[in-house]
């Protein structure tokens, strides 16, 4: 018997954009991402959005940054994910993102939690993200990673430098408050 009967089908950016719902493709495989997240993850995400959003805006002059919630990275031909929420740096037109956010927020819950914590982080890592958190909701808690020499570093911190000139203090676990 061949082994193409066990091997899943695998699948291009052309596809995902014909599919109905919300997906995630990852290297070619498909991620349903549904039912929609649970009560504490949008109330959690709302709030991220808008607080970041708030100091962003009032850093405008310095900062050319933006927050954005559940948009489309496309990475590569056979990989696009919809983070969270994302920062993203600089002037872009598209309604999707074909370049690395300088920050990435995901909520994990027990159906993410495993791909969240080896996935994503592996991808955002390679691609070059250079802030990773993943926020726990039961337990009150927000991981940061810094991408320090192409490798992630867990940090304890509330300053973000996205960019040379933009420079924020964001205390990120104070949202659970």
């Amino acid at each position: 018997m061949s082994d193409k009967i066990f091997k899943p089908e695998q699948y291009s950016y052309n596809d995902y954009k014909l599919w109905e719902g919300n997906w995630e493709l990852i290297n070619g495989y498909p991620y349903a991402m549904s039912p929609s997240p649970k009560r504490k993850h949008q109330n959690f995400s709302g709030k991220f959005s808008r607080k970041l959003g708030n100091i962003l805006e009032r850093e405008k002059l310095i900062c050319n940054c933006e927050v954005y919630y559940e948009l489309d990275w496309i990475i590569n031909d056979n990989t696009v994910v919809r983070p969270d929420c994302m920062v993203v740096c600089g002037d872009f037109t598209e309604d999707f993102l074909t370049f690395p956010p300088q920050l990435i927020l995901e909520i994990s819950s027990h159906t993410t939690r495993l791909r969240d914590r080896n996935t994503k982080y592996l991808l955002y890592e390679m691609y070059g993200v250079k802030y990773y958190l993943m926020a726990d909701c039961d337990k009150k808690i927000v991981e940061i990673f810094e991408l320090i020499d192409n490798k992630y570093k867990q940090v304890d911190t509330r300053q973000f430098d996205f960019t040379p000139t933009c420079s924020i203090e964001f205390d990120v676990n104070s949202l659970f408050d």
